[in-house]
């Protein structure tokens, strides 16, 4: 999530109450699968969601046992335990529009023929520091043959899988996901920014000042009404990642050009 930060800038943020002090970019949280044909962490929701040129399009990976990374949020799928299980065991399963569940193999090939958004990579935890260190390397390892470095953020729960990203992909933006960790924590771990629900930072809206005069970019996520939206401009936010991605575009340019 590419951000520059101007010292003057800084200063105004150091010295005023929160405010917005730019238009928040807007990501699609698992694409824009409320667009027809679409469905969660579906490649449909990938294209969509470039279509409507959105700054990203999230989307969550899992590592199977034997080694395959697939596109899916729940860390089931009908039942079946996709860490757990071999990719053999879950590669018919049909997501919600009658798409297979992908590999991240087939979802970064779709990545690569779209014009605008970039890939927002949340990587799920695993179940050992082993785990979640080889899904990393996997992740890396498979943007890096697809060519995607310089269109792939990562964010992440975990703080084992976020070390290592930062380690394996040093030219990459690393996002913490958990809210348990101050601007100044993420600052010191190597982290481009935080990326946070919108509850943890109404509780701690100091953050938003914190994390600017640090350098690092803020991203708010499960803001999915106007009045949210509204609240998270305010503070200065300088992402927003919704359900809602094509409401949220036409709110913020609203909003904004009537200033």
């Amino acid at each position: 999530m590419k951000k520059t930060y101007y010292s003057v800038v800084a200063c105004m943020l150091l010295c005023l109450p929160a405010m917005a002090q730019d238009i928040p970019q807007v990501i699609a949280h698992r694409g824009y699968w409320q667009a027809r044909g679409s469905a969660e962490n579906s490649i449909a929701a990938l294209e969509r969601a470039d279509q409507i040129k959105v700054y990203g399009a999230e989307f969550d990976v899992h590592l199977t046992n034997d080694g395959v990374p697939v596109v899916h949020h729940d860390g089931d799928i009908q039942g079946v335990n996709i860490q757990q299980s071999p990719y053999a065991a879950i590669k018919d399963f049909a997501l919600a529009n009658g798409e297979k569940i992908p590999t991240l193999r087939e979802y970064l090939e779709a990545a690569r023929h779209m014009a605008y958004a970039r890939l927002i990579f949340e990587l799920k935890p695993h179940a050992t520091l082993e785990r979640n260190r080889e899904a990393a390397r996997v992740s890396v390892e498979l943007v890096r043959e697809k060519k995607l470095q310089s269109r792939t953020d990562y964010i992440t729960f975990s703080q084992e899988a976020g070390n290592e990203l930062i380690r394996l992909a040093p030219e990459a933006d690393v996002y913490y996901l958990s809210g348990n960790l101050s601007p100044k924590e993420l600052k010191a771990l190597g982290y481009a920014g935080l990326d946070y629900h919108y509850d943890v930072m109404r509780k701690n809206p100091q953050w938003f000042r914190e994390a600017k005069s640090l350098g690092l970019g803020v991203n708010v996520w499960g803001v999915n009404d106007t009045t949210l939206m509204r609240e998270m401009i305010d503070y200065g936010a300088d992402f927003i990642t919704t359900d809602l991605p094509n409401d949220a575009l036409k709110f913020i340019s609203t909003t904004t050009s009537a200033r």
